[in-house]
């Protein structure tokens, strides 16, 4: 079945979600019955091409620059919106995301059945996606308006990523990070407060950029509240005059307990990958691999360079063990050997029942999930 392809342009659907928007208290009800006649009508709403809202860019600035300045370049070029322009697209996201709602409902759908599928871009139906196809244009136009104040707002992304160009992360990455938190902000602004969306898309901006620093800017994941006691330390460091002061002196200055104090210096040792050149401007500059490198070697990593390896943990785990719980687990598991072993082999050797082998077995494994152990030996308790 063909579906009727007629099209409401927007501008006539702003006329009608203003005359609504005299009273924002009923709103709502007035796009559910908007939406209904609509849907009477047979009526979609126009999808408008990225194009409208973007300045012609001239032919010099289209040639190879880096990724960063082209994008800076992209934003440059996307047309900002004033008060009334941005309050009549908030208007439209929430009419598109009311009438949505009522096509799911109509469908026999939930959001969550939207979310699991395979999105219809903008432009056309998806070949294979199995939602219904009035589903997917009411989809397809509620991603378009909630894509277009998206794009008209990046602007906010390279302002306030400029606040962190001190850090380690790369501006791409967080750029990344808060283009798609600007998404979260179109769908929790309400344009009834009288704010702008830059006034409420800022505080989503920077807590994607803070939730960015705080989980991936480690080779190794540094618990948050570890990273935030580091800056209490280097806070304290600063104050006291003295890097290298003592933790109790820190602890004292910062009034944190010394046991987190000395964590949270564990857990800022930095990492260096072993192929990184030690000055990266300098293409071939040396690293940190080639002092490393042992001549008789044939490759220049080996497990001497990790401070703690499976060989070595595993061997401190089955040290705690008994003589008899050690060859069990040995023997059950293949720890040092060609392969596993049945219950009934390692009853065969030990000369007793199966059901004591699988008691010494459990007995043996309760000892092994020892906390400061369990990362170890977890590969082999599954």
């Amino acid at each position: 079945m063909v579906r009727n392809t007629k099209i409401m342009k927007l501008a006539e659907l702003d006329k009608a979600l203003d005359a609504l928007a005299g009273a924002p208290e009923g709103f709502a009800l007035g796009c559910a019955a908007l939406a209904q006649r609509l849907d009477r009508e047979g009526l979609d709403l126009e999808i408008r091409e990225p194009l409208l809202w973007r300045k012609a860019r001239a032919e010099s600035d289209k040639g190879r620059v880096p990724l960063s300045q082209q994008f800076r370049a992209e934003v440059e070029s996307i047309l900002t919106l004033d008060r009334v322009e941005e309050s009549r697209l908030a208007r439209r996201i929430e009419f598109a995301r009311y009438r949505m709602e009522g096509s799911l409902k109509a469908a026999g759908l939930t959001a969550d059945d939207l979310s699991c599928k395979t999105h219809c871009p903008p432009g056309a139906v998806m070949p294979g996606c199995e939602l219904p196809e009035t589903v997917c244009r009411r989809w397809r136009e509620l991603h378009a308006l909630r894509t277009e104040m998206v794009e008209r707002n990046l602007y906010l992304v390279l302002i306030n990523v400029e606040r962190y160009s001190h850090t380690t992360a790369s501006q791409l990455d967080l750029v990344q990070e808060a283009s798609g938190a600007l998404y979260r902000a179109v769908d929790g602004f309400d344009w009834r407060r009288g704010l702008l969306f830059r006034t409420y898309a800022v505080h989503w901006l920077n807590q994607a950029f803070r939730s960015y620093l705080y989980n991936f800017t480690n080779t190794v994941r540094v618990p948050v509240y570890l990273q935030k006691a580091m800056k209490h330390v280097n806070d304290a460091r600063t104050r006291l005059g003295d890097s290298k002061a003592s933790i109790e002196d820190i602890a004292e200055e910062a009034e944190l307990g010394e046991g987190l104090v000395a964590s949270a210096i564990a857990a800022a040792r930095s990492s260096r990958s072993l192929d990184v050149a030690f000055d990266e401007s300098e293409e071939g500059g040396g690293r940190l691999k080639d002092i490393l490198w042992q001549v008789d070697q044939d490759d220049p990593y080996t497990t001497d360079l990790e401070d703690v390896t499976l060989k070595g943990s595993l061997g401190e785990a089955l040290g705690r063990l008994s003589e008899r719980e050690r060859f069990v687990v040995q023997q059950r598991f293949g720890i040092g050997l060609q392969r596993e072993h049945t219950l009934a082999e390692v009853a065969r050797q030990l000369g007793v029942s199966l059901e004591r082998v699988r008691q010494i077995q459990v007995r043996a494994l309760n000892k092994l999930r020892n906390p400061t152990l369990r990362r170890a030996v977890d590969p082999f308790l599954n």
